[in-house]
This record gives structure tokens, C-alpha cells and sequence, in this order.
């Protein structure tokens, strides 16, 4: 397993990593992910860990924290051989104090999680979503307590903006508390808009991407094709409606060149699509699920390989979109890339050429 500096921090991660969404299976959204038990959950850590998977991935909304219970029963003891990654902000109940990253929250939430995974200590803690309500600095104020106690090592965000990002790095090199060096984001070959600001941002800025859904909802998995019915057992009948939306004919397009390269190089469509990730500029890590054996060996067959230049054009002509506003302007100009330093993937920049951060 390769491994990866998160941004511009000294956390080595694995490429791929695991997400423990699975894990416990509450509610109609989650029990549609997978209803993983400890003994189960214990296997495929086991499965993660001769692979070189060491980072594991939760937070505290995935079923209403028995994610957290279950992956602190699979790592317990052995938790000084894994890097544990959470998140809080989403509501947990329908009190006022029960969603936000106010102090109160914050500190309470990371108690709680301590609490379900078993452990004196968060790797990675993450804010799930922005809090416009609670002033950026008590935001970071807390998170310095928390580091300071040592309960947590290393702070991040997920599914933040361009400006809410840059919002909290200036607030926190101008305040000296600790600085984010994550970016938990939506990205996959049906799902390109954090090329756009998100990536120079993060390359600018030294955050390391952590990639969810990285099968752009379940779409990518080779089950899904054009002109065929979903399969019965897709978890897409129940959750289609709650993950990143995609029109049919840009996923049936890029489908039909993943099956393409599945056929030039023997490897499965999930594996495809998770190895054209894994060249992209930032990706620190890639977050994998599985809700069982099975799913997490074909997964892990992502790495030891790499895609052509030839196949990854042929994937990223297949997954091009037309860029969003204020890039679209300049989408066709090749004097726009002139204004900026190379490094950065300006519209209409092949982002597979551009050196990794």
C-alpha cells in the first residue's frame, strides 16, 4: 500500500482508506449502506490491515453513533495500529445544542466519540459541514482545546466551500490556533466539480483530499449500465435521491468507456474508476467501503497499477463537463493559463499532468 502525506502535514496515510459507514446500520439511509456487526466488522479490519489499510473512517451521524461503537469494538486492541478519522456537525437529535460546531458541541461531541470508539484520542477529527451560525473563532478555539488535551492530533473539514475554507485557514494562521489539513469531498469520474475551485484551493493552501464516494454514489460499482434495469439488491432503489445527482447520459457515457479499459486491462470497473482517482492532484486518500468480503477484495485490487496516459485521457474526455461560472469564460482561452502558476489545474488543463501536492 502506498503512502501519502495528508496535505502539507506530517500524517503518512494510506492511499486507500476504509469508510466505516456500514458499520451498525441505523435508520433508512444507513441501514441501506450495510448493517455490519462487531464480529463482522472485526474481519474486514482484519482484511484492511494485511492490505496496509491502516486509516478508518466514521462520524458520529453514521447511525446515530453505533458507527463509532462498532469500529472501536473491531480495532480494540490494536489501536496504536490504526488512524482513526471522525466527523461532527450534522445534527444527532432535535435540541439546539445537538448539531453545529459551537464550543459546547465540539467538545461534547468529541467526548462522546471518544467514548464509542474506546480510545484517549481522535487522529483526524473533521467538521462535517460549516456552521454559519457560531463565530469561525470559537470554531478553532475549541478545536486548539482539544488538540491541546491531546484528545485530538490533527483537525479537517468536509463538504466545506471554497470561501468557507479559506475562511477558517486565515482565521487560524491570523489567531496562531491549529490549522486544517483535510478536506473531506465528494469527488469520482460522474463527480468533477472540486477540479474547479476546491483543488487549487487545497494545492494553493497544502489540504490534503480525502475522497467519499468515490463510485459516485454506488453508480460506478459495473452493475449499472445502459439499457439495463437496476439490479435488485443496489442500495440506489432506496438512496438515489439523497447522494450527488448525474444525468443518465453522462453516467451511461462514462460507463461505456470504463467498460472499455475493463476489457484492455482485465480489471474490474470499481478498480478503474478508484485508479483514475488515485492520480489526481491532492488525493491524499481514497475512502473504500464494502459491506462485505467480497466488495473489499475487488476494492483493494485499485492499487499495484496504474492506468495509461491513453486510457486516463480516454476517461477524462468521457467525464468532462462544461466548467461552472466564473471558469467557464475561460474554459477555451489557452491565453487564461498564462495568469497562472502551472501547478494549478486552470480550466481546460488535462489534471492528470499536474505534479501532486
Amino acid at each position: 500500500m502506498e503512502y501519502r502525506r495528508l496535505g502539507a502535514s506530517g500524517l503518512m496515510v494510506p492511499a486507500l482508506s476504509f469508510g466505516a459507514g456500514t458499520f451498525g446500520g441505523r435508520g433508512p439511509l444507513f441501514g441501506a449502506w450495510g448493517t455490519t456487526d462487531a464480529q463482522e466488522a472485526r474481519r474486514l479490519v482484519d482484511i484492511c490491515l494485511d492490505a496496509g489499510i491502516t486509516m478508518f473512517d466514521t462520524a458520529d451521524v453514521y447511525s446515530a453513533g453505533a458507527s463509532e461503537q462498532v469500529l472501536g469494538q473491531a480495532i480494540k486492541g490494536r489501536r496504536d495500529q490504526v488512524i482513526v478519522s471522525t466527523k461532527t456537525g450534522l445534527p444527532m437529535g432535535d435540541g439546539p445544542g445537538d448539531a453545529g460546531s459551537s464550543r459546547s458541541r465540539l467538545i461534547t461531541a468529541c467526548e462522546d466519540a471518544l467514548r464509542r470508539l474506546g480510545t484517549d484520542h481522535i487522529d483526524l477529527f473533521q467538521l462535517h459541514a460549516f456552521d454559519a451560525g457560531t463565530p469561525v473563532d470559537e470554531v478553532l478555539a475549541a478545536l486548539d482545546t482539544l488538540v491541546q488535551a491531546g484528545k485530538v492530533r490533527y483537525t479537517g473539514v468536509s463538504n466545506f466551500s471554497g470561501w468557507q475554507v479559506m475562511k477558517s485557514l486565515a482565521a487560524a494562521e491570523r489567531y496562531g490556533r491549529p490549522r486544517h489539513v483535510a478536506h473531506q469531498v465528494y469527488y469520482s469520474l460522474i463527480g468533477r466539480d472540486y477540479e474547479w475551485e476546491l483543488m487549487p484551493l487545497a494545492l494553493d493552501q497544502g489540504l490534503g483530499a480525502i475522497v467519499w464516494s468515490p463510485l459516485g454514489w454506488g453508480r460506478l460499482t459495473g452493475k449499472v449500465r445502459r439499457g439495463a434495469p437496476l439490479p435488485a439488491g443496489s442500495r440506489l432503489h432506496r438512496t438515489a435521491e439523497h447522494g450527488p445527482p448525474v444525468t443518465d447520459q453522462h453516467l451511461y457515457a462514462v460507463v461505456d468507456a470504463l467498460d472499455e479499459i475493463a476489457e484492455e486491462t482485465g480489471m474490474a470497473v470499481p478498480q478503474i474508476a478508484l485508479n483514475w482517482l488515485l492520480q489526481r492532484p491532492t488525493v491524499s486518500s481514497v475512502i473504500i467501503g464494502a459491506r462485505d468480503e467480497r466488495q473489499l477484495r475487488q476494492n483493494l485490487g485499485a492499487v499495484g497499477w496504474s492506468l495509461t496516459p491513453g486510457q486516463t485521457a480516454k476517461l477524462d474526455a468521457a467525464s468532462h463537463r462544461p466548467a461552472p461560472y466564473p471558469y467557464f469564460p475561460y474554459e477555451r482561452q489557452e491565453g487564461f493559463a498564462r495568469l497562472n502558476p502551472p501547478v494549478f489545474p486552470t480550466p481546460g488543463t488535462p489534471v492528470g499532468r499536474l505534479q501532486r501536492a
